[in-house]
């Protein structure tokens, strides 16, 4: 898909007249819209014909379904038998434990994914057909709601991406709740709809909906809730006086703009304040956030709030010496923890690698390198103002850096769930080592 996304946009007829468009950038534009992540190393709006920017968008829309997801539904629409390996290929891809049920459950998805994108389309309509006329009006609208639901994070609004929308509720709780949503991921979704048509069907509480989600549903949108929340009361404290960022707001829009800001850390990369201008514990708590990312399954990066919390929670009891590591009453399994940790601790390291080689490579400080690698490798998108001016070898590491970010979790998941079992046959002595 990248591959032909950069010759479709390498074409002379994607880049708007009096533009032109190196390989680079068009390897580099299709990277980042597959990889759903945002970084861009020319505007948008400006540098794209309207060719390219469909191009764009249809890059964006299939890698935020996901390849195998997209592969799998035109294997059906043609009409085609799925293979075994195909179908555990697609289980493997949900997370799912059994193979029945498949060919329902991805309907189910797309049918979700296109009805949001189409309410948030509907929505984003309301305040852009005023400002922009009616056709270019829903041409933005749509644009935006499918890249705001695939958490993408590149719009055709212009440079300033939703900084102009920064006092509008509209825009931006439409652009939240498409992040969110998208976010959570699609076994959540399926989850919360049963149970909600269960408490409507039994005429119980919503209450009573909360209580019977599963394990996997409770921990993701206990997290969600911990995450959105408690990261826009740290951002309204770093930003509250900073003239360039929410200083000059009224109280209503710092809050407003410190919700967003938490919410497209995970892994969103709209942008409704300078990114350039954030405070350093902001940049900070934006590296912590964007390497937590979103849940899994769904169309958010990062390590994935799930990955993360079982690393910790396995910590926390080793520390109260527990046996086992136990999550609403449920325990996880050691296979379980020992994917998350890899996960974590491989993304970690090349987050780091990665940092400094930017750093050697661009002569760029220490914040805004971290910011640009970590938004790249947990397909965040945002960026301290530093995508266009990196040199050829920068660019080379951040397209890099997205496809690690964007394949990461997945293919480490089965790459460690998958290694041969024969080397297991054999039990070896406990060795005598020492640690902390």
């Amino acid at each position: 898909m990248i591959a032909v996304g950069s010759v479709l946009l390498w074409l002379p007829f994607s880049t708007a007249p009096g533009e032109r468009t190196g390989f680079l950038t068009a390897l580099f534009t299709a990277t980042t819209s597959v990889c759903v992540t945002g970084l861009v190393v020319v505007e948008t709006a400006a540098h794209w014909s309207l060719f390219g920017k469909i191009v764009i968008l249809v890059l964006i829309q299939l890698g935020g379904i996901g390849i195998i997801s997209v592969s799998s539904a035109a294997i059906f629409a043609l009409r085609r038998r799925m293979s075994l390996n195909d179908r555990v290929l697609l289980m493997q891809s949900f997370n799912l434990s059994r193979l029945s049920g498949l060919t329902h459950f991805l309907r189910r998805v797309l049918r979700g994914v296109f009805s949001i994108e189409l309410i948030g389309a509907v929505l984003y309509s309301i305040a852009f057909i005023p400002r922009y006329g009616a056709l270019n009006g829903v041409w933005y609208a749509v644009f935006t709601s499918i890249s705001a639901f695939c958490n993408a994070g590149i719009d055709i609004l212009g440079a300033d991406s939703l900084m102009s929308f920064s006092s509008d509720p509209l825009v931006l709780v439409t652009t939240m709740l498409l992040i969110v949503t998208g976010g959570l991921g699609y076994a959540v979704w399926f989850d919360i709809w049963e149970k909600v048509k269960l408490a409507i069907e039994k005429k119980r509480s919503l209450v009573f909906a909360v209580h019977r989600l599963n394990e996997h549903s409770k921990l993701v949108l206990a997290l969600s809730v911990i995450l959105l929340f408690g990261g826009a009361v740290l951002e309204l404290i770093f930003e509250f006086s900073n003239p360039a960022t929410l200083g000059e707001m009224s109280f209503g829009n710092k809050i407003l703009n410190a919700l967003f800001q938490s919410v497209t850390f995970r892994t969103a990369g709209f942008a409704a304040i300078s990114q350039k201008a954030l405070t350093e514990p902001s940049v900070l708590l934006g590296c912590v956030l964007m390497f937590i990312g979103g849940s899994p399954v769904g169309t958010a990066g990062g390590v994935k709030t799930v990955t993360l919390y079982i690393v910790l929670k396995n910590t926390v009891s080793y520390i109260l010496n527990r046996h086992d590591t136990v999550i609403f009453n449920r325990k996880v399994p050691s296979r379980l923890i020992r994917e998350a940790t890899a996960i974590a601790l491989v993304s970690l390291m090349v987050a780091i690698v990665f940092t400094a080689l930017l750093m050697l490579t661009n002569g760029t400080t220490l914040n805004d390198s971290a910011y640009e690698v970590i938004s790249a490798i947990c397909t965040v998108g945002l960026s301290r103002d530093l995508t266009p001016s990196l040199n050829t070898f920068g660019r080379l590491l951040i397209i890099v850096s997205m496809y690690l970010g964007r394949i990461g979790p997945i293919s480490l998941a089965l790459f460690f769930r998958t290694r041969s079992e024969a080397k297991n046959v054999v039990r070896d002595a406990d060795g005598k080592f020492i640690v902390g």
